[in-house]
């Protein structure tokens, strides 16, 4: 029997933000295993983790692969850790494909510390414009997603993604952004390449975006919103080039599953 939780993560709400499986291991289960675990939870990520010499040991799964960052599942194995399990102390350290992440506990919610994605304008791509049905202001390419710019959040909003045509992209996927109404910044997310058309709220999404609006805005703490159907707010700050990203989570379901 495995331990399983659901948790809605960048938000303090149930049905809101973005939904995470979290499964504590005492060992690595196979790889097939836990990617079929991943698919059977169709969740656009589940997170597994083991003890480590420091700390934990943390993997991230979409139905369809295994990634490298994800930052909505860290925020929900952190607080399975911090809520279900009694870690001891406030905080705690995840190593991780992308390096060394920390959680700590703070009031209300939490603070990751994530390495910082600075992403470099390119030319126009077809695609894109295709994919969103307009052409962007700009163009940018970080280490695994496109980034597109819009002039405003009413314009992001209206965008009907074509996802057959954005998963020809050859990235984990496409994130649009544009300065938003009521926050700093808005952005949607689509990852039809690993499985997930639309995420709710991409925490690695924003180690990209948060120093390109750093740099437009000239600020460094910037308040953010993920427009998916869902939604989810987050507070971002750029600091020693590293990434700080706060926000709640919930506990939705406690259960165990038969492998």
């Amino acid at each position: 029997m495995i331990k399983i939780f659901q948790v809605d993560a960048f938000t303090s709400e149930l049905f809101k933000g973005n939904p995470a499986a979290v499964c504590p291991l005492e060992k690595w289960l196979p790889d097939e295993t836990m990617q079929a675990i991943a698919a059977e939870n169709n969740l656009s990520e589940t997170a597994f983790f083991i003890p480590g010499e420091d700390g934990y040991d943390l993997r991230w799964f979409t139905p369809t692969t295994e990634v490298d960052l994800c930052g909505h599942a860290t925020l929900a194995t952190a607080h399975v850790l911090f809520e279900e399990l009694d870690h001891d102390g406030i905080g705690v350290l995840f190593n991780t494909k992308s390096g060394i992440l920390t959680v700590t506990k703070i009031e209300p919610g939490m603070r990751m510390d994530f390495p910082v994605d600075i992403p470099k304008e390119i030319g126009g791509n077809v695609l894109i414009n295709e994919g969103i049905g307009l052409t962007p202001q700009k163009v940018l390419k970080g280490k695994s997603d496109y980034l597109a710019i819009l002039s405003s959040q009413e314009e992001l909003e209206k965008i009907q993604p074509n996802f057959s045509v954005i998963a020809q992209l050859k990235a984990r996927g496409l994130v649009v952004s544009a300065p938003g109404q009521d926050v700093d910044f808005v952005s949607r997310c689509f990852f039809p390449q690993s499985g997930v058309n639309e995420d709710p709220v991409t925490g690695s999404a924003h180690t990209m975006l948060t120093p390109y609006w750093s740099d437009q805005l000239k600020k460094d703490t910037l308040s953010a919103k993920q427009l998916s159907r869902r939604g989810g707010k987050l507070v971002c700050a750029f600091e020693n080039n590293r990434v700080k990203l706060y926000g709640q989570a919930k506990t939705y379901l406690r259960g165990e599953i038969e492998v």
